[in-house]
C-alpha cells in the first residue's frame, strides 16, 4: 500500500528535478515555448472566458437570493467579487483547464512515448526533456496563469449582469462596496492561487504523459489518471494555499 503511494510520488519528484534542471537551458528554446503558450491560449481562451463569466453569474445569482432576505443587496458586488477572486473562481476555472489542457497534453506526450518518437529524439543525441517537455511545461504554466486571470475578469462581468437583471441592482451600487471588502491582498491571493494551479496542471499532465508505458490503452489510462490526480491536487493545493495565506494575514 505504501509502495503504491510513494513510488509514483518519487517518480514525480525525479521528473520535476529533471525539468527544473532543464529550465536553465530553456532560453535556447524560446520560440518553442512561445509557440506552445500561444497554442494553449488559442485552444482554451473562449472556453475559459465563457466558464469564468458563468462562474460569476452563478455566484451572483446564489448570493442575490440570500442577500434579498436580509435587505443587504447593496453588498452583493463585494461578496461575489471577494468569494470569486479568492476561492471559487480560480478553483473552478482550473478544473476546466485541467480537463481541457491537461488531457490534451498528457495524451499528446503519451502518444509520442508509445509511438517511440521520444526514443527517436534520444537516439539523435537530444534530450527529450529539453526538446519536448520543457516547452510544454512552461507554455502551460504561462498560458494557464493568464487564462485563469482572464476568466476571473469575465466572472466580474457575469456577476454585474446577473445583479442588474435578476436583482435589479444598478451597476454603480454593485461596485460601491467592492473596494471596502476586496483588498489588495485578496487580489494577490487570487493571483497566487492562479499561479499555483497552473503549476499543478502543467506538472501532472506532462508527467503522466511522459511516463506512459505500453500502447494506446495505457495512453487512455494515463489521461484519466492525469485528470483525476490533477483535480485532487488542485483541491489540496487550494486548501493549503488558503491555510498559509490566511495564517500570514492573521498571524
Amino acid at each position: 500500500m505504501l509502495f503504491s503511494i510513494f513510488n509514483p510520488l518519487g517518480g514525480l519528484i525525479l521528473f520535476l528535478s529533471e525539468v527544473l534542471a532543464a529550465l536553465t537551458r530553456a532560453h535556447a528554446r524560446r520560440e518553442l515555448i512561445f509557440a506552445k503558450t500561444l497554442e494553449v491560449i488559442q485552444q482554451s481562451l473562449v472556453t475559459t472566458l465563457f466558464a469564468g463569466f458563468f462562474v460569476g453569474a452563478i455566484m451572483a445569482l446564489q448570493f442575490t437570493m440570500q442577500m434579498e432576505m436580509f435587505n443587504a443587496l447593496t453588498y452583493l458586488g463585494a461578496l461575489v467579487t471577494s468569494a470569486t477572486v479568492r476561492e471559487v473562481g480560480p478553483l473552478l476555472i482550473a478544473f476546466l483547464l485541467s480537463g481541457k489542457i491537461g488531457a490534451y497534453v498528457s495524451a499528446e506526450l503519451g502518444t509520442m512515448k508509445v509511438s517511440e518518437q521520444i526514443d527517436a529524439i534520444r537516439c539523435l543525441g537530444a534530450n527529450p526533456i529539453d526538446e519536448v517537455v520543457v516547452p510544454r511545461f512552461l507554455g502551460i504554466i504561462i498560458a494557464s496563469f493568464f487564462l485563469l486571470c482572464f476568466g476571473l475578469i469575465f466572472s466580474f462581468f457575469g456577476g454585474i449582469l446577473v445583479a442588474m437583471t435578476f436583482g435589479g441592482l444598478p451597476w454603480e451600487q454593485y461596485l460601491y462596496h467592492i473596494p471596502a471588502v476586496v483588498s489588495g491582498f485578496s487580489i494577490l491571493s487570487g493571483l497566487v492561487k492562479c499561479l499555483l494551479f497552473s503549476f499543478v496542471i502543467s506538472l501532472l499532465c506532462t508527467y503522466r504523459g511522459y511516463t506512459v508505458v505500453g500502447g494506446a490503452k495505457q495512453v487512455g489510462e494515463g489521461v484519466v489518471a492525469a485528470a483525476t490526480q490533477t483535480m485532487i491536487a488542485l483541491v489540496l493545493m487550494d486548501w493549503l494555499s488558503s491555510f498559509i495565506l490566511e495564517g500570514f494575514v492573521h498571524g
